[in-house]
């Protein structure tokens, strides 16, 4: 004896197949997966893509940093001039000629006037490399670059300015005017070139240092995005 057939269901009976809206791609084990819209891919490349303000802006504020920094060498032209030690010299007459020696022969105020602008450009240093960071934290070459070169023409221009501003440089003249076995302060100048370098070394280092420690950071690479956690690598 044969078992009856049994019929099939009814359409309205049927197991339920969810249908796929045209934005959702089947993906296998039943696992549906949203395709973004349109346009948000370029959209999401572009985020990516423009990570910073732009070559063009940086060059920008890289002149105008290294021309305020550079206008920082007046401040320290008047500092050096103000606070460097006076070398005594002292003018006497040789037959019908007028001589200069230095009063205090084993005095060691010439290395102090070469000592004094070494630190104060060593500070300003820190301060101009502490100031850019706090104003752009993000960096970069340019920055670096303007950093450096306008704590260079910086050390220039304090330089020239203290010396103009220091004692006549015609030493001659200025014993005549003061007479013979007075007293009188040497001419300003810098006799170890290398200070002038002072300034744009210490804001190298200190920007790069505080720029290590305390810039922003990078996002982790599996963070998550817009659509979900990324898979780690297998």
């Amino acid at each position: 004896m044969t078992a009856p057939l049994t019929p099939p269901p009814p359409p309205h009976q049927r197991p339920h197949q969810p249908s796929q809206s045209p934005g959702t791609a089947q993906a296998p084990h039943g696992q549906a997966w949203q395709v973004p819209p349109a346009g948000t891919g370029a959209a999401v490349g572009t985020a990516y893509e423009q990570d910073g303000p732009g070559m063009k802006t940086e060059v920008r504020e890289a002149a105008v940093i290294t021309v305020a920094v550079a206008l920082g060498g007046v401040l320290l032209g008047l500092l050096w001039w103000w606070l460097a030690p006076h070398v005594p010299l002292v003018g006497d007459v040789v037959g019908n000629n007028w001589v200069v020696y230095l009063k205090d022969t084993e005095g060691e105020q010439a290395i102090g006037v070469d000592g004094t602008f070494t630190l104060l450009a060593l500070a300003f240093g820190v301060v101009s490399a502490v100031a850019v960071f706090l104003l752009r934290r993000r960096g970069g070459v340019p920055l670096v670059v303007a950093l450096c070169v306008g704590g260079l023409l910086g050390s220039l221009l304090a330089w020239r300015l203290g010396v103009w501003l220091g004692p006549e440089h015609d030493v001659i003249a200025h014993a005549r005017a003061a007479g013979k076995g007075v007293t009188f302060s040497a001419p300003l100048k810098l006799a170890a070139k290398g200070a002038l370098l002072a300034w744009p070394l210490a804001a190298l280092v200190v920007h790069l240092g505080v720029t290590a420690l305390f810039g922003p950071r990078d996002p982790e690479p599996y963070d998550e995005g817009p659509y979900g956690p990324a898979a780690p690598p297998a």
